[in-house]
């Protein structure tokens, strides 16, 4: 498998192989998993917690637990963006079927205009025990420093959906 660094196509959106999608997916469930309640991006309406324990080789943008949220955080301009649009997880011990969601709409937008989205499938491991993930997920290249609103969509048609929208300062890398 290349580096992330190999991973980067020109223009906004960072492309992925399959095995390497699942990876990130399985690492961004392993950031969100392991924050405590009080500092949890995921549940953070703000952006006051997008920051929290984020990796040195690209920056993860928080879901949400549906419904509409409006954040705004400083991420590093030399990094890449990995987010997730609807996404899923469970322990093998709960099932070994892979988790899925119905998709009946799911788009994501930097300044206006549309991102690439994939569905990808992985595993992790988290408290001792072996995970299952899929997801339907976002990659931005690294961004050059200025101010940038990212809009993240997705219903399931069944009652769960997501209106996020993110208002992203990329800072030069220190």
């Amino acid at each position: 498998m290349g580096t992330l660094t190999e991973a980067m196509a020109s223009g906004s959106t960072w492309q992925l192989s399959a095995e390497q999608g699942g990876e990130l997916g399985g690492r961004w469930w392993k950031w969100a998993l392991s924050a405590p309640d009080s500092k949890s991006p995921v549940r953070d309406t703000t952006g006051e917690h997008a920051a929290w324990s984020q990796p040195d080789d690209l920056w993860f943008l928080a879901g949400t637990y549906g419904g509409k949220v409006t954040r705004t955080c400083e991420v590093p301009s030399g990094r890449p963006l990995f987010f997730p649009v609807l996404n899923i997880q469970h322990a093998v011990s709960y099932s070994d079927r892979r988790p899925r969601l119905p998709v009946a709409h799911a788009s994501a937008h930097l300044n206006g205009v549309p991102l690439e989205l994939r569905e990808f499938e992985g595993r992790f491991r988290y408290a001792f025990k072996r995970h299952l993930t899929w997801g339907v997920w976002g990659a931005i290249n690294p961004l050059s420093p200025g101010q940038y609103v990212l809009e993240i969509k997705a219903d399931t048609g069944k009652g769960f959906w997501v209106d996020t929208t993110y208002h992203l300062a990329a800072a030069s890398s220190r």
